[in-house]
């Protein structure tokens, strides 16, 4: 481990690391723009089963390759790797914008996707520079390169509107892999003529680096980064569908919006990492996780319009009705009067509506002349709840949500060198493998349960069980510690 005083080579390994891993993470998350933009102009005609597996696919390759990039950037130097892990995915992305059919924009998405795999690289490069004491805000630092994921949403889809001149040539979709594909060229020789070469003190063997990985708190810790990294990922790439189809906004305002999901995400990462390090991994994630369920569980609901039987009017005698009108009904000469519908009830209006509208009136169901008999209905009762699911409420929501999760992802890297202070490298990249594998599986299990039910929101329902189970197991675990100081904060 590096003991030396960071200097000015550290802090320029740090920019340069940073600044590749923020491009890295842009290139990893293209697909939730150009995706979107694809199908929305009926370029392709993939069902959202399919969105989902393209949205995840790149994330696959950039989960499970993280382990192997930490390895081989251990036994060859960061400079070396990163910059051919740059240089490579540069290939495939270039590629891409001669794709024409499903499975070929498949197989090169999960190629480009290796570049998510930079971030084990950065971690066990990084870390090289500094000393142990400043090792967690350097990392902390360099976590801030996930904001490429707000770039990205950010920006491409105002490329993608110049590049089809305003949707007019929808061709022109595929200048936009080939200007990624030479970002992450130029800044693969830029990271190899700037950056400086150095290697672990001690390399361990293959059975000494996957030891720690028969402890339950690895996987412990993976399920944790599951929820606040890889379903940070996923909703990054989610988001842009969801806007354009459940709200109807153009790519640009879903992208606009997205990046205030992912970008405030990405820069508290190293605040969650300092809360952590002053009140405990512990109490941090106690809150996240707590958000995480408050809010998914005010996500869930839908925009809706329900119409239910309300209270009717039933006759309390019989008879014949002798006169029916807008505002009663006469039985014999008794009135009974009607509730009527509110004419100036609109659901469509541009009104924000924060809490469900209910309406209720009569309708009737006899007409003048019919004979009744006592307890028969007159006038049916009509219920009608509207609820907006307004888009800006919503919105605000999903940005605190997306500040809780990035809090968390800094909350979580602080309990493994608590765990596994020799063992920091393998066990991180492990955790990350997980978290990515989180940004695969999410999309893909939003697609199916999309199909299923129909409803965009349900994605979030699916959030609010994951929430659950992580703040259930981290009680538990707090709990057998016995620690009455931890236990007492939390609760």
């Amino acid at each position: 481990m590096n003991t030396e005083k960071a200097g000015f080579r550290s802090y320029k390994i740090l920019f340069l690391s940073t600044l590749a891993f923020m491009l890295s993470f842009s290139a990893w998350t293209i697909n939730g723009i150009l995706i979107a933009f694809l199908v929305d102009n009926n370029i392709f005609k993939w069902s959202s089963v399919e969105v989902g597996w393209l949205l995840g696919i790149p994330v696959l390759s950039g989960a499970v390759f993280r382990f192997p990039v930490g390895i081989l950037t251990d036994k060859f130097g960061g400079k070396i790797i990163f910059t051919l892990l740059l240089m490579f995915c540069s290939v495939p992305m270039y590629l891409l914008s001669f794709a024409n059919d499903y499975l070929v924009f498949a197989i090169l998405s999960f190629c480009f996707g290796i570049v998510g795999s930079s971030f084990a690289c950065g971690v066990a490069y990084v870390s090289l520079w500094f000393p142990k004491k400043q090792q967690g805000t350097a990392l902390g630092i360099f976590g801030v390169g996930t904001i490429g994921t707000a770039l990205t949403a950010l920006f491409a889809p105002r490329l993608l509107n110049m590049l089809t001149d305003h949707g007019m040539n929808t061709e022109g979709w595929r200048y936009l892999p080939q200007i990624y594909a030479a970002v992450l060229l130029i800044m693969g020789i830029v990271f190899f003529l700037f950056s400086n070469k150095r290697l672990p003190e001690k390399i361990k063997s293959f059975k000494e680096l996957t030891k720690p990985l028969k402890q339950v708190q690895v996987w412990r810790f993976g399920l944790y980064y599951f929820l606040v990294f890889g379903c940070f990922v996923a909703f990054s790439q989610w988001l842009i569908p969801y806007y354009v189809n459940a709200y109807y906004m153009s790519l640009i305002t879903a992208g606009l919006l997205t990046s205030a999901f992912s970008l405030p995400s990405g820069l508290v990462r190293a605040l969650g990492g300092w809360l952590a390090d002053k009140f405990g991994p512990q109490r941090v994630l106690f809150n996240v996780f707590s958000v995480s369920i408050v809010l998914s569980f005010l996500l869930i609901f839908p925009k809706m319009e329900i119409y239910s039987p309300g209270s009717g009017i039933m006759a309390d005698q019989s008879g014949v009705i002798t006169e029916v009108n807008e505002d009663e009904i006469i039985l014999n000469s008794y009135k009974y009067p009607l509730i009527k519908k509110s004419p100036d009830f609109n659901p469509e209006s541009n009104q924000t509506f924060v809490f469900p509208r209910i309406e209720s009136w009569n309708e009737p169901v006899v007409k003048e002349g019919d004979q009744v008999q006592k307890r028969e209905l007159l006038a049916k009762g009509v219920t009608r709840i509207f609820f907006q699911a307004n888009v800006w409420i919503f919105s605000g929501f999903v940005f605190l949500i997306g500040i809780a999760w990035g809090l968390g992802m800094g909350a979580v890297y602080k309990f493994i060198p608590e765990y596994f202070p020799n063992e920091v490298g393998v066990v991180g990249g492990m955790v990350g493998v997980l978290g990515g594998l989180g940004g695969f599986i999410a999309p893909i299990i939003f697609g199916y349960v999309l199909s299923f039910s129909g409803v965009w929101t349900s994605s979030w329902f699916m959030m609010l069980i994951l929430s659950v189970i992580c703040l259930t197991w981290l009680h538990k675990s707090v709990t057998k510690t016995l620690d009455p100081k931890v236990i007492e904060g939390m609760e």
